[in-house]
């Protein structure tokens, strides 16, 4: 397939950018080119921008029912297109294919029923109990940065909630997966949505992200990617007073007690925390365990760990992939061997690559047992296959380790007391918790507090966030 890695979409066409430099788009599996993608300037986000300001009153003067009708629309062509979208993923960021297809490309038709359902059941306007009427309007001209973990899952989950509440939108991926993104560019075009309505510029986040953020005509940014990267996109948004939503880090914790089916909630456990090669904001990445039964968790662990492969993302499988990039390769080095350093148990996997896996980005998956909650692997988010297992006496000391992190993204209880279950996933400080082996679906509020954001993706709270209220008092 081919790519169009040279131009960018702006005003309902391709054209060619003012931006002269360029970056190779790389296979992590091979280490190999796949192209090189142009990269944008000042200039490029400033085309960008007034395309879509100048589309922004007439289609901001839509009704629920021509978006719902374009939002179906979006769905029939991405569906036609969807094994586009699996093969472009493993290509660009090392999504073993079988993953790719049944979880990395099929979130886009997910998340985009569960948009067009909610659609339809959000009021626009209505009567307070003063009698004053609220109206909620589209925000206005919208700047979306996507990561490159899940690539089209985020921009599904910013794309989707814009156009149904009637925005235009300036959109900049991640320079590492370009593909899917110029993918659903052709998407948006096929199906129809107006020109200037969503444009598409590459470039990297201080050059392109800062200019998007600053732009005085752009009315909110919506970023997802490293908490060092929100903290940047608020800084460049705050001289334009800009709406801000942020869906930023995680150091998920995973309480395990001794009550619940203690194979199962360690096998699900361990599958959460590696899924994706252990690259998702919401990876249940520290596992606790209740002492009663630490041991014989970490015993489970290290064999269902060693059961595992990593393997070409091209060929099917239920292996891992490598990891997306050079960078992150080195990223997940480092912070095994401070684990190493730091005095934690090694029970399975270590530095270096796997045997037989010399050329790629591949990481041996890990566990690390007896770690504490001052270790570096403990507190920092390391995005690789590797898992931490701590111990806890009570539910007390559960609770409290598990809160005690600067993120709060998501959260996992196994239990077999329902009264607990309920209990614990309220005193946990995290967006969302997810309960014996049970997850969140598509259309429900995604997102964290702390340093783990600000605001929600998904459904109806996702369109939300791309509306501003308006409250008209008449006699």
């Amino acid at each position: 397939m081919q790519y169009n890695l040279s131009q960018f979409y702006i005003g309902g066409s391709w054209t060619d950018p003012h931006g002269t430099g360029s970056v190779d788009v790389v296979n992590p599996a091979t280490e190999q080119p796949i192209g090189s993608l142009v990269l944008g300037n000042d200039a490029d986000i400033d085309a960008a921008v007034s395309a879509a300001r100048a589309a922004l009153p007439g289609f901001s003067a839509t009704n629920r029912e021509k978006r719902i009708a374009l939002l179906e629309r979006v769905l029939d062509v991405y569906i036609d297109r969807v094994d586009d979208f699996a093969q472009a993923i493993s290509l660009e960021m090392g999504a073993p294919i079988n993953m790719s297809r049944e979880m990395q490309a099929q979130v886009g038709i997910d998340h985009l029923e569960a948009i067009i359902a909610d659609l339809k059941t959000i009021d626009f306007e209505e009567r307070l109990t003063n009698g004053d009427t609220l109206v909620r309007m589209p925000v206005g001209v919208c700047g979306l940065i996507t990561p490159w973990n899940w690539p089209i899952n985020q921009i599904v989950l910013k794309v989707g909630p814009a156009l149904a509440a009637g925005c235009t939108m300036v959109l900049k991926p991640s320079e590492l997966t370009p593909l899917s993104a110029i993918l659903y560019a052709e998407v948006l075009h096929e199906a129809g949505v107006p020109a200037g309505v969503f444009n598409l510029v590459h470039g990297e986040g201080p050059v392109v992200g800062a200019a998007l953020s600053r732009h005085p005509d752009v009315a909110m940014m919506s970023f997802t990617g490293s908490t060092r990267g929100g903290v940047a996109v608020t800084r460049d948004a705050a001289e334009t007073v800009k709406k801000v939503a942020l869906e930023l880090g995680g150091k998920s914790p995973n309480l395990i007690f001794a009550d619940c089916d203690l194979e199962t909630a360690v096998t699900e456990g361990i599958e959460a925390c590696f899924i994706n090669t252990g690259q998702s904001c919401d990876a249940a990445t520290r596992m606790l365990v209740e002492r009663s039964v630490y041991d014989r968790a970490v015993e489970l662990a290290q064999e269902q760990c060693e059961q595992m492969t990593v393997g070409n993302p091209a060929e099917p499988g239920d292996h891992l992939g490598p990891l997306s990039s050079a960078q992150q390769y080195t990223r997940v080095q480092e912070m095994i061997e401070a684990g190493i350093a730091e005095g934690a148990q090694l029970v399975a996997g270590g530095p270096g690559k796997p045997e037989g896996f010399e050329t790629g980005y591949y990481a041996r998956p890990t566990i690390f047992a007896d770690v504490n909650n001052a270790m570096r692997i403990a507190q920092q988010e390391i995005f690789g296959p590797v898992l931490v297992m701590i111990p806890f006496d009570n539910e007390a000391e559960a609770i409290a380790i598990a809160n005690d992190t600067p993120y709060g993204l998501s959260a996992y209880v196994q239990t077999g007391d329902s009264d607990r279950a309920a209990r614990v996933a309220r005193a946990l400080h995290s967006g969302m918790v997810n309960v014996n082996g049970a997850f969140l679906g598509a259309g429900s509020p995604f997102g964290g507090i702390k340093t783990s954001g600000v605001g929600r993706e998904g459904g109806r709270e996702g369109i939300l966030e791309y509306l501003e209220t308006k409250v008209i008092a008449a006699p």
